[in-house]
This record gives structure tokens, sequence and C-alpha cells, in this order.
């Protein structure tokens, strides 16, 4: 039975370039809640796939500034961490939760 907080701390898988290069090093790029910490994270991953995490390195990317219309605006800022999989393990982003 897999705890609800979890899917409050998992926001998206990235799926970007270099996400996908960081793949071949058995590592997995989620955008997570901007308050969840890497205890948290790592819990959830492990419930949400069933899988073994060796290590979680996140970052905050800021907002930039924008303009719409000549209307300036700014885009969210986003939490990504990066999951490292234990040896042999894997998961697949493409299926969702």
């Amino acid at each position: 039975m897999t705890d609800l907080r979890h899917y409050d701390v998992i926001v998206t898988p990235a799926i970007t370039e270099k996400s996908t290069l960081v793949s071949e090093y058995n590592q997995v790029v989620f955008n997570v809640a901007k308050t969840a910490t890497k205890p948290e994270i790592k819990a959830a991953v492990e419930a949400l796939f069933g899988v073994k995490v060796k290590a979680v390195n996140t970052l905050l990317r800021k907002g930039k500034t924008r303009r719409f219309r000549g209307i300036a605006g700014r885009t969210q800022d986003v939490k990504k961490a990066i999951v490292t999989l234990a040896e042999g393990q894997t998961i697949d982003v493409s299926t969702g939760l």
C-alpha cells in the first residue's frame, strides 16, 4: 500500500534531452515539490516504482522573466531531483504512475 503523500512529492518525470542522456548512468530525473527533502524523494520513488535508490541530488531552477503581449511575467521556479538507482534497477518513465 503506497502512501498518498508520495504522489504529492513527485510531480512529474522530466523528459528532456539531458534527462535521457543521464539514463545511461542509471539515473532518472523528476520534477518534485519545492518543499520535498531528499529522504522524502527517496522514499516516494522506492514506494511508487518498487526500486532501490542509491542517491538523490536536487536542484532548484529559478523561473525566468518572460514577456507576453508586452506584459512582463515570470515562469515558475522548479525543483528537480536526479535519482540514482541501484545496479540492475530501471524505471520506465514513459508509462506514467
